[in-house]
């Protein structure tokens, strides 16, 4: 039988020393400052863990300093008003009482210094945590002011923090969106949506102008990323949820008011769409645009100068700003002379091989649907269109062809165009003039569509039959070409 072996363990070995963690350590100390003031330097030790480099240990920090300031806040315990330089607190004759509401209040400044420095902490657990604390600060300070209110403007609302929390959002050199995207939450507030529209325009204002109006992508996408996440009332009614209640004269507050929210917005997509934007991003303001920006702007027509700006940008960009454009003189009565220059201009063979090709026929089909267009311009676009067909491909052909032939349904007067008598013998002597730029001096009716009797011959059988169209009286009724606009080349092959 085997000997058992003797456990050599002495009583020394059997303590359990008992260490605090930092979580308990940080919590109790707040307890202990709430409970009494002659604990009050312990919070140099909960303000040292914020600096800590272990992420737990400062989001415990910043747990325990939400709690703490927040008490102090209710109680009234952070000094009101314009607060002393610290080293005068030492003589004077300030009570006890003030003097530590004094020092609370500035270890209540150093904290919020600290938080909002981790809103650029590399750690997204600590960046919404510090984001997380300093909304529920702003939420105290608009119950609790620390300024005494002389100016009745913007009530009880602490708007200094939130234009520090709004800094640190549209940061210079790091993408800051999925921290936006978190701050929506507060967005949907009516008092913080008003104020950090107020706040983000300024902050434009005083970036763009610093850097001479200079091109700031990651700036100017966390602004857009910002702007994007707002979701505008369309009604007084609708003004409900707010994160700051006033107790007096809550109807006359601008952040109340569903215009002062309207003229906010408007003055901050203006301001933000004055600068010359990264070419990526004028496709998402354009996308948005409809929908999210205009019908919260008074005068739409302000947006003329980013959409021609837009259209400067080439390929697909020019056509939405082309489409924005014309939403804007078909529904706000803008004045644009040289829309349909620009569109004409948009023809260039490139257009029947991008991948927007579908898209680009389909608005100007919308945009060439008045029947009240002058004859000399459709007679350009149906001729230029024909001259660009005969090196287009055989999807592109299936789409465009039907596409002219219901130019001209539309406007009998270009019937001309295929009945020309002389069409057959125009190819080598034709008055059309493809480089020019302006549609009424490019001599379109005087031409014919001779190219649709060329595609006749042309080697597919499908893009042959569709050029045949123009030889047999053209029907009143136009072709449906919805889904010839889908058509891919794997499916006319």
């Amino acid at each position: 039988m085997a000997t058992s072996k003797r456990c050599n363990v002495s009583s020394e070995n059997l303590t359990v020393n008992y260490v605090k963690t930092p979580k308990i350590d940080i919590n109790s100390k707040v307890d202990l400052i709430i409970q009494s003031k002659k604990h009050a330097n312990d919070v140099f030790d909960v303000l040292e863990y914020l600096q800590s480099e272990k992420e737990k240990n400062v989001v415990c920090a910043i747990n325990g300093c939400t709690k703490l300031f927040s008490t102090l806040l209710e109680r009234g315990e952070l000094y009101v008003g314009q607060l002393p330089k610290e080293e005068l607190l030492i003589g004077g004759d300030r009570s006890a009482d003030e003097k530590y509401c004094m020092f609370m209040r500035h270890r209540y400044n150093g904290c919020l210094e600290l938080l909002l420095e981790h809103i650029s902490h590399e750690s997204y657990q600590i960046k919404e945590s510090a984001l997380c604390a300093l909304m529920q600060f702003a939420s105290m300070e608009g119950k609790f002011p620390l300024q005494d209110l002389d100016w009745s403007e913007h009530y009880s609302f602490p708007r200094e923090l939130i234009q520090a929390v709004v800094e640190r959002l549209l940061s210079q050199e790091e993408d800051m969106a999925v921290l936006i995207s978190r701050f929506q939450e507060y967005l949907d507030m009516e008092d913080v949506r008003y104020y950090v529209m107020s706040s983000v325009r300024e902050n434009v204002g005083r970036v763009m102008d610093k850097t001479k109006g200079a091109v700031m992508p990651i700036y100017q996408n966390n602004v857009f990323t910002l702007l994007s996440n707002i979701n505008m009332p369309s009604q007084e009614s609708e003004l409900t949820n707010y994160l700051v209640k006033q107790e007096a004269k809550h109807e006359d507050w601008k952040a109340a008011k569903l215009k002062e929210h309207k003229r906010a917005f408007e003055r901050l997509w203006l301001g933000f769409l004055k600068y010359k934007l990264p070419s990526s991003m004028y496709k998402k303001v354009l996308v948005i645009l409809h929908d999210s920006i205009l019908p919260h702007i008074s005068n739409p027509t302000l947006m003329i100068d980013f959409l021609t700006a837009a259209y400067d940008v080439g390929g697909a960009i020019s056509l939405l700003a082309l489409n924005g454009l014309f939403v804007l003189i078909h529904q706000h009565n803008l004045d644009y002379p040289d829309f349909y220059n620009k569109l004409y201009s948009l023809l260039e063979p490139s257009v029947f091989h991008v991948k927007y090709r579908a898209r680009f026929f389909h608005l100007a089909n919308l945009f060439l649907s008045s029947t009240h267009l002058p004859v000399y311009l459709v007679a350009a676009f149906a001729k230029r269109l024909s001259r660009l067909a005969l090196t287009a491909p055989p999807a592109a052909l299936l789409m465009v062809l039907p596409f002219i032939c219901n130019l001209i349904r539309r406007h009998p007067a270009c019937r001309v165009l295929i009945h020309r008598p002389s069409a057959a013998n125009e190819a080598c002597d034709d008055p059309y003039l493809m480089e020019e730029e302006d549609p009424s001096q490019c001599h379109a009716l005087e031409s014919s569509l001779w190219e649709l009797q060329t595609l006749q011959k042309h080697y597919h059988p499908d893009v042959a039959k569709a050029a045949m169209a123009i030889n047999k009286p053209l029907s009143q009724q136009e072709d449906d070409i919805s889904e010839l606009l889908e058509l891919s080349t794997y499916e006319v092959r």
